[in-house]
């Protein structure tokens, strides 16, 4: 029987971000997915500074087109697209609609999903990833040891039985793997059905100079949703569940656009605005991520395809070390931990909006909306594989000031290495745990515990006046080890000669889940 570590089974972003970051980190993995390419209808569109991060780390961001630092996404309100503005609404009520560039040291993505797609295939790929397209999952059994997995290739219709140490479910909202292991969701649940149509009308495209992207269609008797994958490809969203003909369609459109532009339809859609939650990210042998474990509907941030994004970031690393005998399968067990209180937190966020609480019950208990960098960069995760996240903290704030708190995504400064090259504090993390220190007494402690140091002032240098010790939150002699995945496993509040050396191992032992 054919054997493999990890078995993937779900092709689309999530699916294949797994697949990248677990080629990127040297983990044998099979993914598999019953269709053969993209869907036709692009789906997703946004994507944040986080996830060019992930992209960043592994090598591709450069492939990715990014948004100007300037840019930032707008919606208006229109009576159709040709004509002025009604009115602008605010992503966050009451926060200006700012981006604050020097957050990251990338900016966001504004790409169709089926042209990102194909760029994390090919890089999944070139790292040595096996992608099995046109096959499908049959039926699974968790036999405690190992995964059995009876696939099928839909191409030649040939069955064939696998073993895997793990498997990954990306296989969307009515996730298959999920309903076979009996989990359950919770939260807003149906919303509603949504249609759309999508075609191409390059005329249209001129209507983007004016600065939106996104454009509520107000009219007496029409009322809909029309935005852009900005390749001159628009795509109409109605708020009913009404079936159109082709000539409805087209009657939509012309409505919505507002004067006679020559289009083309390419397809229609219908999906399902939900807001629901795993109650197990992980149950076994097998994790939940992206859809199969979150169904949120639309927002800005994305976070659908970005949380699920994030969900095998956070899972890539744990299940390398896992792999590899360096830590205790324990350390898996801090997935549902971290991923799925975050999960919860955006669906809440979601929901608290005035654009989508008119669409819950009155059993719906709002909560206060963070901002927006502290949505996109600034969430805390908790979990035993971080020390000193307490309870007492809140489930998300500004990077700026987290200032190096643990359990959050270690602060993006600009450095010079020794090569005199300008990168990012962040392009220091990805593999392995590294820790931070601005004084060389710990090198001995770090070496003991084979961890990788970078020593601030030698390996690197600060460029800007703010010091290693503020922006990490830490005394002059401390230390901070941040995990492979750039979140802030702990940081020491005494000096090296102070038995510095003895609450690293103590501490690395923790969060590592490792023997040392």
């Amino acid at each position: 029987m054919l054997h493999t570590p990890v078995l993937i089974v779900g092709g689309s972003l999530v699916g294949l971000s797994a697949s990248l970051f677990l080629a990127w980190r040297g983990v044998p993995h099979i993914l598999v997915d019953k269709h053969t390419g993209s869907s036709p209808h692009p789906r997703a569109m946004g994507y944040t500074e986080t996830t060019l991060e992930h992209y960043r780390m592994v090598g591709i961001a450069n492939r990715i087109p990014q948004t100007p630092p300037e840019f930032r996404l707008r919606r208006v309100t229109v009576a159709n697209l040709a004509d002025e503005w009604l009115g602008e609404h605010a992503w966050t009520p009451g926060e200006a609609d700012k981006h604050n560039s020097g957050l990251s040291p990338n900016t966001g993505a504004a790409i169709a999903q089926d042209k990102l797609e194909p760029i994390l295939r090919n890089a999944a790929l070139e790292l040595g990833a096996e992608l099995r397209l046109g096959t499908e999952l049959l039926d699974f059994e968790d036999h405690g040891g190992e995964i059995i997995a009876r696939l099928r290739d839909r191409n030649n219709g040939q069955e064939y039985t696998i073993s895997a140490d793990y498997l990954i479910a990306t296989d969307g909202a009515d996730s298959a793997i999920r309903e076979r292991l009996g989990i359950v969701r919770e939260g807003v649940g149906h919303v509603q059905a949504v249609r759309s149509v999508l075609f191409t009308c390059p005329e249209a495209d001129q209507y983007l100079a004016r600065g939106a992207q996104q454009f509520e269609i107000e009219q007496e008797n029409f009322r809909a949703f029309l935005t852009t994958y900005n390749d001159s490809r628009w795509l109409l969203m109605f708020v009913d569940d009404n079936e159109r003909s082709e000539d409805e369609l087209r009657a939509a459109i012309r409505q919505a656009l507002g004067r006679d532009m020559a289009f083309d339809i390419i397809t229609t859609g219908r999906w399902e605005m939900a807001g629901r939650i795993a109650t197990q990210y992980k149950k076994g042998r097998v994790f939940l991520a992206g859809d199969a474990a979150h169904q949120l509907p639309p927002t800005r941030g994305g976070f659908g395809a970005n949380t699920g994004i994030d969900d095998v970031w956070n899972l890539a690393w744990k299940l390398q070390r896992v792999l590899d005998g360096i830590s205790d399968a324990s350390l898996l067990d801090t997935y549902d931990a971290e991923r799925r209180p975050i999960g919860w937190l955006r669906h809440q966020q979601t929901f608290s909006r005035p654009d989508y609480a008119k669409w819950v019950n009155s059993d719906f208990k709002a909560d206060p909306l963070f901002r927006n960098d502290a949505m996109e960069l600034g969430q805390l995760v908790r979990s035993s594989a971080v020390i000193g996240a307490g309870p007492e903290l809140p489930a998300a704030a500004s990077p700026l000031e987290w200032a190096g708190q643990p359990g959050t995504r270690a602060p993006h400064v600009w450095l010079t290495n020794t090569a005199g090259e300008r990168i990012s504090s962040l392009d220091l993390f990805g593999l392995e745990f590294v820790l931070l220190a601005e004084t060389s007494a710990w090198r001995e402690a770090a070496d003991a515990l084979k961890l990788k140091l970078v020593c601030i002032g030698k390996d690197v240098h600060f460029l800007e006046p703010e010091t290693f010790a503020a922006t990490f939150g830490i005394p002059p002699h401390g230390a901070v080890l941040v995990r492979p995945d750039g979140i802030i496993a702990w940081r020491s509040n005494n000096t090296a000669q102070a038995g510095g050396a003895n609450e690293l191992k103590q501490a690395l032992i923790q969060v590592a889940a490792s023997a040392c």
